[in-house]
């Protein structure tokens, strides 16, 4: 008997560490993939303050709770299931549905691009602009961030492609979770960080009194940048996944263009090719996405929105 429990907690201990190693694993792969997804958790970050840019302060943190929400909906409910079941049985549909989303995200970043030029026109409009729907900016948000998730979700996939269905679902989940909490997370301190500083503002100390006053001072700059930023972000990922896509499908030329110039920068710069390829890399994405972009606009501009104006 005593032989028997004796056996019975070795097999407990060796189910326990094989636990453990399969969650030290499912940790370190879900590290992996979300370094991989760095850069679009960064576009998405940069994205996201625009959208409560000259909101009442006290609607800041609900509206991107909400946002976050729909992040996460997004992830866990349809774009996790989607691409675990394309993976497994017709992964040659990824890229396709992917290069959809990314000229989606070119539309967007080139339409705000447009406004922007026209701005002297929509002065009158903005104007007359009553207090934003913030079911539409909610709305418009989850649906900008569905794409980036996608992105960051398939980026995940690939770096975890060789393990086991489950396995993947569990790993993937967790960079859905962890990512959406740190994107969300930030925004919040960003957008908020105009209150800490008028808190600050009126301590005694002249030292932190003046940091705080230089915080509520530079954050309007800061959210206006973000919104530039956000909307080249959308340029850029949404120009990189058609980059990157048309090549997967066999078409080279463009990709082949972009990654040549890349490497004679990095060549000729010496120690700094590195950052000099990047950034290369980066406005001939951003360049495609522009021209898209454009492109779509002006598609729509001529169906959808002609048709909604009469």
């Amino acid at each position: 008997m005593a032989g028997g429990l004796v056996a019975l907690f070795d097999d407990v201990a060796v189910l326990a560490r094989a636990a453990a190693a399969s969650v030290d694993d499912i940790g370190a792969a879900a590290g992996r993939a979300s370094v991989k997804a760095a850069g679009v958790v960064v576009d998405d970050t940069a994205v996201t303050p625009q959208y409560v840019h000259g909101l009442a302060a006290e609607r800041e943190l609900p509206i991107i709770r909400k946002i976050a929400v729909g992040s996460l909906r997004n992830k866990l409910l349809i774009i996790l299931p989607a691409i675990l079941l394309l993976s497994q049985f017709l992964p040659v549909l990824l890229t396709p549905i992917l290069m959809v989303g990314g000229a989606y995200l070119c539309y967007e970043g080139a339409e705000k691009v447009w406004h922007k030029l026209r701005g002297h026109a929509d002065e009158h409009a903005a104007g007359e602009e009553t207090v934003p729907d913030e079911k539409t900016i909610v709305s418009g948000a989850v649906r900008t961030d569905f794409i980036l998730s996608a992105e960051i979700m398939v980026i995940s996939l690939n770096e975890v492609v060789d393990e086991g269905f489950w396995s993947r679902a569990i790993i993937l989940a967790v960079v859905a979770l962890g990512i959406t909490v740190l994107v969300y997370g930030v925004v919040g301190l960003i957008v908020k960080m105009d209150d800490v500083g008028l808190s600050l503002s009126q301590r005694s100390g002249k030292g932190v009194a003046g940091f705080g006053r230089g915080l509520v001072k530079g954050m309007p700059k800061l959210l206006t940048a973000l919104t530039v930023v956000g909307t080249a972000a959308m340029l850029w990922v949404g120009g990189h996944i058609l980059l990157v896509g048309t090549d997967e499908l066999g078409f080279h030329l463009l990709y082949d263009v972009v990654h040549h110039l890349e490497e004679a920068a990095h060549e000729a710069t010496g120690a700094l090719g590195g950052v000099v390829g990047w950034l290369v890399n980066t406005l001939g994405s951003a360049l495609l996405g522009l021209v898209v972009g454009a492109v779509v606009v002006v598609v729509m501009t001529l169906t959808v929105h002609r048709r909604r104006a009469h």
